[in-house]
């Protein structure tokens, strides 16, 4: 009979599989995803460096599930941002600004998802999550030109600019110490993404 692990194993692995992901995670926000070893997520859990590979079989593996992790709640919440109330230009407004808000008050995890260099299996999930970003944009600029307040465009494009300049206006103050400029930042940053849409931006 094949053995099967008792409900208790299966929480007590369960909780110590959490528990190495999150540790993982404040190594990568830290150090980035280059220095963050097997070796230094063990050393943060406590534990010895091969119990790593009861969880995961590879670096890559343990990579991969802190991004996905990580991004998917940021995809989640910008999803419910621009899901939320208030009209399409407004939602986008909003969307734009706790994006990046979220981003410059975790910053060193936020550059190891937007930015810092990787190993191709992170680099592909990179993708995929601005794909998904891309959707969100897509979603909210479309219904915007739908309702008149946005003209006429192909939200796709849009979408996809937009995508792609919020992380590269990020990427500096992400990658630098904190300069007392983010406000000023976060108000520059949603005024172009409404320029990018063709919306005057707030009074």
């Amino acid at each position: 009979m094949a053995y099967r692990k008792t409900p208790a194993e299966i929480h007590r692995l369960t909780t110590a599989k959490e528990r190495l992901v999150a540790c993982a995670t404040e190594v990568v926000a830290e150090v980035g995803w280059s220095q963050a070893s097997v070796t230094a997520v063990a050393d943060a859990a406590g534990i010895a460096a091969g119990s790593v590979y009861q969880h995961f079989p590879s670096k890559a593996a343990l990579a991969v599930e802190v991004f996905r992790r990580a991004a998917g709640r940021e995809v989640e919440v910008l999803g419910e941002v621009l899901h939320g109330p208030g009209d399409p230009v407004e939602r986008l407004a909003r969307g734009v600004e706790v994006f990046a808000r979220r981003a410059l008050e975790n910053r060193g995890l936020a550059h190891a998802l937007l930015a810092a260099p990787a190993e191709p299996a992170v680099g592909a999930e990179r993708l995929a999550f601005r794909r998904r970003y891309r959707a969100l944009f897509a979603e909210v600029v479309r219904e915007g030109v739908a309702v008149g307040a946005l003209p006429a465009q192909n939200g796709e494009i849009t979408a996809a600019a937009l995508t792609g300049a919020i992380g590269e206006v990020l990427v500096d103050p992400l990658g630098g110490p904190e300069d007392g400029t983010a406000e000023a930042l976060l108000a520059d940053l949603t005024a172009m993404a409404l320029r990018c849409a063709g919306a005057a931006p707030p009074a």
